[in-house]
């Protein structure tokens, strides 16, 4: 595990061992590192594989008093600099973000594009997304109800039924969401009060993948929000994943996997050559 301290808050990340360009996977809300372990445990590739655990997530710290999108990009802005220093990645590492990740991760990239050498954003959002839910969730934040705050993303923002949503109460993984959930009012505050300048975030010069569930395609809240980086970023390849929506780590991490692996540019014969740490 590596961990990085950034104004007195530990970010922590899990790490896969391996030799060659590094792979960081940056989860959105109501995920951790050990939600996306089974994709990494799923992928074929050769260089070590990252997963940050975000602000919020044991064992990183809070989010801390000031927080926003912007404290997101910092941190990794922060970690991609001790990643490439502790991996000797002077071609820098391929980048993954997914959802309120995917906009932090892009944010990052246009900030440090000389440290990214290859970008893939699964279904990134952006405001006004999970707007309408906002008065509900610090409803419950303040009475401290995380039965409730779970419920709310998966019924009122995700959109999966009631039987859905009953299921999960009944298995194991909810306890695990319920702990997730404690950040969730004041991440989706940020992301509604953050202002992207997709102008900027659209001139830059790596490789870009967009992932987009078939699912999604065209239906709000994910489709919606994916149009505005497809048309924001018109560099960017577009693939869609047939039959899977907004949590493909979850139900399909070896077809996710796949398509991560996928969408990283093909290591060369100089890069195999290169004396690894």
């Amino acid at each position: 595990m590596l961990k990085v301290e950034r104004d007195g808050v530990r970010i922590a990340l899990t790490r896969r061992e391996g030799s060659g360009r590094p792979l960081l996977i940056v989860p959105g809300v109501m995920a951790d590192a050990a939600a996306w372990q089974p994709v990494v445990d799923a992928l074929e590739v050769a260089g070590p594989v990252y997963v940050l655990n975000r602000r919020g997530r044991r064992p990183s710290g809070e989010l801390g008093a000031d927080y926003s999108v912007r404290t997101e990009i910092d941190d990794l802005d922060r970690v991609l600099e001790e990643i490439i220093t502790a991996e000797g990645a002077q071609g820098g590492l391929d980048l993954f973000g997914w959802s309120f990740g995917g906009l932090v991760a892009l944010e990052a990239a246009a900030r440090r594009s000389a440290a990214v050498h290859s970008l893939t954003l699964y279904e990134p959002v952006i405001r006004p997304f999970g707007r309408h839910v906002l008065p509900a969730l610090w409803e419950a934040d303040r009475a401290g109800d995380l039965d409730r705050a779970v419920e709310i993303v998966n019924r009122d923002v995700s959109g999966f039924s009631e039987e859905y949503v009953a299921e999960l109460r009944r298995s194991a993984v909810w306890d695990v969401l319920r702990r997730l959930a404690v950040p969730l009012a004041r991440e989706l505050t940020a992301l509604d009060q953050h202002h992207a300048d997709l102008r900027e975030l659209g001139t830059l010069d790596v490789p870009v993948t967009l992932l987009l569930g078939g699912e999604n395609e065209g239906v709000p809240p994910y489709g919606d929000a994916f149009a505005v980086f497809a048309s924001a970023l018109p560099r960017a390849r577009v693939v869609t994943m047939p039959g899977q929506g907004h949590l493909a780590h979850a139900h399909d991490p070896e077809g996710l996997a796949r398509h991560i692996e996928q969408a990283l540019p093909v290591r060369t014969d100089a890069e195999a050559r290169l004396p690894q740490p």
